[in-house]
């Protein structure tokens, strides 16, 4: 765990000002708060709780950059749409803390003897709520610090969810406080690809999206490249062996201004 927090802390440490510097490398000191950020997500990852699924995929996931890049922190109130597994749902819960909460925003159950995978995580966790209103309506009784969507936006579009996307995205700009944060990762189609491919491949275009999202009132705030992978070419659906779990993603982070 100590290998885990150093690094944590480094990865936080490189968005410093350079003000102040210690040479020879330019950056300042980690703040209070960023070594409180750091120490969390170190015991989220660390959690005993978390199936040995879920470690192994890591290597390929980068949750401790992801964390990070989303400002996860001690307190605070976030919702995991499209949670599946609860892969980020579990770093979450610890990650916030007993003082924090997390919504995980899923469909309902198929049918009764076909549970979403979801309801397994939250007898775990006190501070885990999952709502299964579906993508389009859900609630929650406080508005929210981030609302996180991995590789599950682009499902928006599918055909058969038949969902209402600028409606849907005027909804989660309602949901988060002021200064609240969008963070979304999903499989990066071709450039200037239209939105057919969300059926055909399950990826999206970018450009898209990021208008998609703007429209509704966020800002664009930042983006990660922990996740890009350029030996994908982009063509292939996100499910064929040869490149499942290995796809070219982008990061993202929108904020809702103050």
């Amino acid at each position: 765990m100590r290998a885990i927090l150093t690094g944590v802390a480094g990865a936080l440490a490189l968005g410093a000002c350079a003000g102040g510097a210690i040479p020879p490398l330019g950056l300042a000191p980690p703040s209070h708060r960023e070594s409180v950020n750091a120490s969390a997500i170190a015991a989220a990852l660390d959690d005993s709780r978390r199936p040995d699924a879920d470690r192994a995929r890591d290597e390929l996931r980068h949750p401790a950059d992801i964390l990070a890049f989303a400002q996860v922190h001690p307190g605070q109130r976030i919702a995991d749409v499209g949670p599946g597994g609860g892969y980020y749902t579990r770093l979450f819960a610890v990650a916030v803390g007993d003082s924090g909460h997390v919504y995980g925003i899923d469909r309902p159950n198929a049918a009764p003897d076909r549970p979403r995978a979801i309801l397994a995580v939250a007898p775990q966790y006190s501070n885990v709520s999952i709502v299964q209103d579906g993508y389009q309506n859900w609630n929650v009784p406080e508005q929210l610090d981030t609302i996180f969507i991995s590789q599950i936006y682009h499902d928006f579009h599918l055909q058969a969810l038949n969902l209402d996307v600028p409606a849907l995205n005027r909804m989660l700009f309602a949901h988060l406080k002021p200064g609240g944060d969008l963070v979304i990762i999903d499989h990066a189609a071709v450039n200037g690809s239209d939105l057919s491919v969300t059926d055909s491949l399950h990826r999206i275009d970018q450009a898209t999206l990021r208008r998609e999202v703007e429209a509704a009132g966020f800002v664009f705030e930042a983006e990660s490249q922990v996740l890009r992978n350029p030996a994908d070419n982009r063509t292939e659906r996100v499910f064929d062996a040869d490149i499942r779990g290995r796809t070219d993603q982008f990061v993202m982070r929108f904020r809702k201004p103050r």
